[in-house]
């Protein structure tokens, strides 16, 4: 697969589309973990500073098709003008009089933010006419395309999939590292090669699990999806997190574990809560005995310890997905000793993006500790999963 760099663009007075990932959380309009916009910022900035109009364009939230002040990109303008030390020009809509006219004003080296792309019901339209109606719209802003939001690939929508159909393209910086990592993870990965899965559901994660137990040597599972395992082993999960129409799935998976030499390492313990609350009370239990009236909401300690145990020797390692409800501090810890295993591990690791990336930030460990933080949970998913992605696709040549 060859994708062209912005390095291959001729971009010096020429209007470039960059879509970016800045998907972040928001508390009304504060920002509270920038991480995608500050990844975003070296290609903007590199085109920028050869002498493009930079048009940025992304989507937050979903507000399904029509302009919601929830979901508004403005707040993302601020930040991102901040953190590229220059003013960042706000278009109040995507591709109607606002846009034309910022992007028509633009000088060389100055950068410009669409409003929120999934205010239009053609970006995210199942329909290939209404999806590329949009699309000739949003190139005609624009002379070239540089996809780098790494985060929407997996996604065949009007911004990742289409635009570059329409104009001279090439892939963004983020998006060129996260596939040189992706294929490392998966072309010859150095062994022992571990992942560790956690996260609420297994649904999630079928495909990705089904693929990975032909590729890693260890398979650690914890967070919610980790009750579906134990159940399918016959053991009481009490009020935890079940996927009761997984639980033959997860059978198949345990014995093709055990087909493929291997090994499936789940919770020996967890912390057992009267209720799903930051101050609700709890016990460290057997995870083979936990009482019919409490939930799991994290990896115990013997289970922070068996885990960590498991990834000291690793030399690859990929982790998606929380322990626990690390968003409540009394059921963070499994979900620290996880990342702080993988910080200790002379291994290549790799965060997989979403709620991992967030909880790496939330718990203030050093990002240079990781190998690769990832800033596409679902698409790092699918690639693993061995799909096709349909934005990685539209920018190969």
């Amino acid at each position: 697969m060859t994708m062209r760099t912005i390095d291959d663009l001729d971009v010096k007075g020429r209007r470039v589309l960059v879509r970016a990932d800045l998907n972040v959380p928001l508390d009304g309009e504060t920002i509270t973990d920038d991480g995608r916009i500050r990844a975003s910022v070296p290609t903007i900035k590199a085109l920028a500073g050869r002498g493009a109009k930079v048009v940025v364009c992304a989507h937050l939230g979903r507000p399904k098709g029509e302009p919601n002040p929830k979901y508004s990109l403005k707040p993302v303008a601020g930040r991102l003008g901040e953190l590229l030390g220059q003013d960042v020009a706000f278009a109040a809509d995507v591709v109607g009089d606002s846009a034309r006219a910022v992007v028509g004003s633009l000088e060389d080296g100055q950068v410009a933010l669409l409003e929120n792309l999934r205010y239009e019901p053609g970006e995210e339209s199942k329909d290939d006419a209404t999806r590329r109606a949009f699309a000739e719209k949003l190139a005609a802003l624009a002379d070239l395309y540089v996809g780098d939001g790494f985060g929407a690939v997996h996604r065949r929508h009007a911004s990742v999939y289409d635009v570059p159909e329409l104009l001279p393209h090439a892939a963004g910086g983020l998006v060129v590292a996260e596939v040189e990592v992706l294929r490392k993870l998966t072309e010859h990965p150095e062994r022992p090669y571990v992942v560790v899965l956690g996260g609420a559901k297994v649904s999630d994660k079928l495909g990705v699990i089904a693929n990975l137990l032909t590729k890693v040597d260890r398979l650690l599972i914890g967070g919610g999806m980790a009750y579906t395992f134990l159940k399918a082993q016959g053991h009481e999960v009490g009020g935890s997190l079940l996927q009761e129409d997984q639980l033959d799935q997860v059978r198949g998976f345990l014995d093709e574990a055990v087909r493929r030499g291997v090994e499936l390492v789940l919770p020996v313990d967890v912390l057992a809560a009267t209720e799903f609350s930051p101050d609700a009370e709890y016990d460290a239990v057997d995870a083979t005995a936990i009482p019919a009236d409490r939930q799991g909401l994290d990896i115990g300690p013997r289970t922070r310890e068996l885990f960590a145990s498991r990834l000291a020797d690793a030399r690859t390692v990929f982790w998606n997905g929380p322990m626990g409800v690390f968003e409540f501090d009394a059921f963070s810890g499994g979900t620290r000793a996880v990342a702080e295993a993988l910080i200790r591990a002379e291994a290549f690791t790799v965060v997989g993006g979403g709620d991992s990336a967030a909880a790496v930030r939330r718990l203030g460990l050093p990002e240079d500790g990781f190998s690769h933080i990832s800033t596409g949970g679902g698409a790092s998913l699918e690639y693993l999963e061995g799909k096709t992605l349909p934005g990685l696709a539209a920018l190969e040549e």
